[in-house]
């Protein structure tokens, strides 16, 4: 039998051929797909958690890919409904998100690989969401680099495909769309959309949404698109021709006072008829148009946008979502960021051009800023964070450092990233306050013991560090602190490049596969246990430490092969310390 690496290489060719997809569903019927998704979801969080039949990783076996298997085959699979949780949303309210059983989770992660293999080679370049080698920074990094002279933006907020795929797997596909969910106990039924917390949902919505990419590729942005250059602006020309004349007669003192007058003038005119840019990028249902034309023209591209969504997608804009913003008066928010258009007369480059002129300018928000220090404070005061005082010194500074470098380096493009200094203050004083409770000392004695200085590539800079020293290993080091709030200037945009798929054994699925209980030896019947974390195992006060819990802890994993009566041994709490 070929391997699932094997099978989504040549479903991949038939995408980028664009050839039908055929004889697809029968691949459901190979175990190293459901190897292959187990080894990849082990690792993740949600793997322990439950759904509405309490079924998790734990107790993962090739006895129950077989049923599975089985059960597909047969076209005897039932999705369970998702539990429904509920999680806060930025501005306010509740966003409804549905949790699955693991069996369907690793069932919708085949289901997203063949749909992804066989539809990421057909996706539009705008589109960066949901997809491998892409994401946000790829879409601002976009905008950043080639949408200079945008005059518009629109943005826009979709309110909350299928012809080349055989009816076997669009029938197991709408088995996910209505399998409904429980909440309170109590069954609902799906009447529309994809389920939000499902691994199948994202390549679902991309799929959908691509037809609005299509349309704004072949329908707007050639209507709205004309010229190669702006004209040149008569009076900046007039001026300049002046300035030459000076030049060439050496008068410096009126050469100089050209100069500033040039300075006064758009060197191309801004509101030329025979030049139109309509750019577009989109990231899940949020997208962004920035537009060099008159505004007329930009609400025809709104309106066009909203009416083909309702035609063809039966969708609509939200209408609170959905703004125009002047792009020299106004700022767009897309993606976390504010976007505007730069204009400075004053300031020049080494050639004394006006070099910001027309650049995209991309600014953290007030807002952000504020909410990102809300975390750490408490009556406008930072706080310590009682939750992290049982961890040990170099797991909270660790945290608080990756929390910290995540906001650095996603708004690395803002020519503001520098307000993150006030950030890192709060950050620094609820991390100190946070290791002064653990310690019951003062905030003054944990600065003072963890200050130091690093050498990095902007230079030295100041940060708290703690080093453990090992022996015979090297020191364990958490720093806070020492990166750089400089801009990137210049961001590279990466040629997006469609890997093969390449055969990769896991150590998981290479222990599954031998079959053998660690602890008695058995080989039948080998179940994999799984816990949420090590430090679990390694709680003081237990008296007897049995066997299964020794060889986890010993080889540093999360899981160990076991057979079903090891396995019910464990969960009915009869150790076994001797195998």
């Amino acid at each position: 039998m070929r391997t699932a690496d094997t099978i989504l290489n040549i479903i991949l060719d038939r995408g980028k051929r664009k050839l039908p997809l055929d004889d697809v569903y029968r691949q459901l019927y190979n175990p190293d797909f459901y190897l292959r998704s187990y080894a990849k979801m082990y690792k993740n969080a949600g793997a322990m958690t439950p759904g509405t039949t309490g079924e998790t990783v734990d107790g993962m076996s090739l006895g129950k890919i077989d049923r599975v298997i089985e059960a597909i085959r047969y076209e005897r699979w039932n999705w369970p409904p998702v539990r429904r949780v509920y999680i806060d949303k930025p501005k306010g309210g509740k966003r409804p998100l549905g949790i699955p059983d693991w069996s369907p989770k690793v069932v919708q992660d085949i289901v997203r690989s063949i749909l992804e293999a066989y539809y990421e080679p057909q996706f539009s370049d705008h589109s960066h969401g949901f997809r491998p080698k892409r994401g946000c920074q790829s879409a601002l990094t976009k905008i950043h680099n080639t949408w200079n002279g945008t005059k518009w933006f629109i943005e826009g907020d979709i309110k909350g495909c299928f012809e080349k795929i055989d009816h076997h797997l669009l029938r197991l596909i709408e088995g996910v769309l209505k399998a409904g969910y429980c909440e309170e106990w109590t069954y609902h039924p799906s009447l529309s959309g994809t389920p939000q917390g499902g691994i199948v949902s994202p390549i679902l919505s991309t799929i959908y949404l691509d037809q609005l990419d299509r349309f704004v590729e072949t329908a707007l942005i050639p209507d709205y698109t004309k010229g190669d250059n702006r004209e040149r602006n008569p009076a900046y020309g007039q001026v300049a021709n002046q300035l030459q004349t000076a030049r060439r007669q050496g008068d410096l003192e009126r050469v100089r006072a050209l100069q500033k007058e040039l300075r006064k003038h758009p060197s191309k005119t801004q509101d030329d008829p025979g030049y139109r840019r309509l750019r577009y990028i989109r990231y899940a249902d949020d997208f962004l148009f920035g537009f060099a034309g008159p505004f007329e023209e930009a609400h025809q591209i709104k309106d066009k946008i909203a009416s083909f969504l309702q035609t063809a997608l039966k969708r609509t804009l939200s209408a609170e979502k959905t703004l125009m913003t002047h792009a020299h008066t106004g700022r767009a928010r897309f993606l976390g960021y504010e976007i505007g258009i730069m204009y400075s007369a004053t300031k020049l480059d080494d050639r004394f051009r006006r070099s910001v002129n027309g650049a995209v300018g991309m600014y953290i928000p007030e807002d952000v800023i504020q909410a990102k220090r809300k975390r750490y404070l408490r009556d406008g005061k930072p706080i310590h964070r009682p939750e992290l005082q049982n961890d040990s010194e170099y797991d909270i500074i660790v945290r608080y450092q990756g929390e910290y470098r995540g906001l650095v380096q996603y708004y690395g493009l803002a020519p503001n990233l520098a307000q993150l200094g006030y950030v890192k203050w709060t950050m620094e004083t609820s991390l100190l306050k946070t290791l002064a409770s653990k310690n019951q000392t003062s905030t003054t004695k944990e600065s003072k013991r963890l200050q130091a200085t690093i050498k990095t590539s902007d230079g030295p800079r100041k940060c708290l560090q703690l080093i453990i020293q090992r022996e015979k290993k090297k020191p364990l080091v958490a720093t806070f602190g020492g990166l750089s709030l400089k801009r990137r200037k210049n961001p590279v945009i990466e040629d997006r490049v469609i890997l093969p798929y390449v055969r990769m054994r896991s150590e998981i699925v290479e222990r599954l596969l031998n079959d053998t209980c660690e602890v008695c030896g058995g080989k039948a019947n080998i179940q994999m246990h799984h816990v949420r974390h090590l430090r679990d195992l390694n709680k003081k006060g237990k008296k007897e430490m049995p066997l299964w819990m020794k060889i986890m802890i010993s080889r540093k994993r999360k899981s160990i092969p076991l057979c079903k009566g090891c396995h019910d041994d464990v969960h009915s709490n009869r150790p076994k310390s001797k195998k």
